[in-house]
């Protein structure tokens, strides 16, 4: 076993042990090793010498379906990974040069449906942004008149929101604090221990206060992965993007989502098909009229994808 890597014995959503190996490979054999090499040298580098013994490992849990990878970087390997081999500085060059008008219309569609759902004066909302990035969808809600926190991993960008306004606090400091929304946006698929980590957030909701859970949806992964294309483009159909080694260590579909968040003690909450209508930000290609239009009824009828709001259930505190 290598040290810089924790095993999970468990499924980390529903805590079972009945789980099943879909795929495994050493991180040091083809094609693991090619994905990395071509995935992190651009971003800054990959020191394969703390991947030796290591095996990429991919179990389905039996009783929820979540897809997780058995062993995981431990602290200090992870540290490497978000703060050396994803070098700041080029990850910074690349978030503030990147042409990214459809993700602050996204984001501001986001917050528009979150503020008319709530009805109140934005100045009034309190809202939490777990996993902010270099903080956009923070400066967004900011932008708005939300009172605005974050909560960031990385020295790094946490040091940037901070020097941009954004109020920064540490994971522990969350149940000091009473919210009216959580924002985790492609965030859950990086945690080790994501229903602890749920239930912690948990404490800090108001009781009529809503959380957003936005991961890569792994529908289908184990066709996929009999495929085995790791140079599938994200969002294509073969594309393996939601199991991705070392970062991706957790694969939610739908259901395994919403088992898991049920036995955190949520429920789902349903954003009227009207209101995600009427906020719809981006009407610029027939493409994105087709998507405005169709997907609020892709989440709400056909109850499909993985970006899902949720409340605490009513006998939950």
């Amino acid at each position: 076993m290598n040290q810089y890597f924790i095993t999970r014995k468990n499924c980390p959503s529903c805590k079972s042990t009945k789980n099943r190996v879909i795929y495994s490979c050493s991180f040091l054999s083809s094609p693991i090793k090619e994905f990395l090499a071509g995935f992190y040298s651009p971003q800054g580098k990959i020191e394969f010498e703390y991947l030796s013994n290591a095996t990429f490992i991919l179990e389905e849990c039996n009783d929820c379906g979540l897809v997780f990878q058995k062993e995981i970087p431990n602290e200090f390997l992870t540290g490497k990974l978000y703060e050396e081999w994803i070098d700041p500085e080029k990850n910074f060059e690349r978030n503030l040069n990147s042409n990214d008008l459809f993700y602050r219309s996204k984001s501001a569609q986001e917050v528009m449906i979150i503020i008319a759902f709530f009805n109140v004066a934005a100045s009034r909302l309190k809202i939490l942004d777990f996993g902010m990035g270099w903080g956009k969808w923070c400066f967004m809600a900011s932008a708005f008149g939300c009172n605005c926190y974050g909560v960031e991993l990385s020295n790094s960008k946490s040091e940037y929101a901070k020097s941009r306004g954004i109020k920064v606090i540490t994971y522990n400091e969350i149940s000091d604090h009473n919210f009216d929304f959580i924002n985790t946006d492609q965030v859950f698929e990086h945690i080790p221990e994501p229903f602890e980590t749920l239930c912690h957030m948990k404490k800090s909701l108001k009781p009529k206060g809503v959380i957003r859970i936005s991961v890569p949806d792994g529908r289908n992964i184990e066709r996929r992965l009999k495929i085995e294309d790791w140079t599938a483009p994200i969002g294509s159909p073969n594309s393996l993007n939601p199991v991705s080694p070392l970062e991706h260590i957790n694969c939610f579909n739908r259901e395994s989502l919403i088992k898991m968040v049920w036995l955190a003690g949520f429920e789902i909450v349903q954003m009227p098909i009207l209101l995600q209508l009427s906020y719809a930000t981006n009407w610029s290609t027939p493409k994105n009229i087709l998507k405005n239009l169709i997907y609020p009824v892709y989440r709400n009828i056909f109850s499909k994808g993985t970006d899902l709001y949720f409340r605490k259930k009513k006998d939950h505190k």
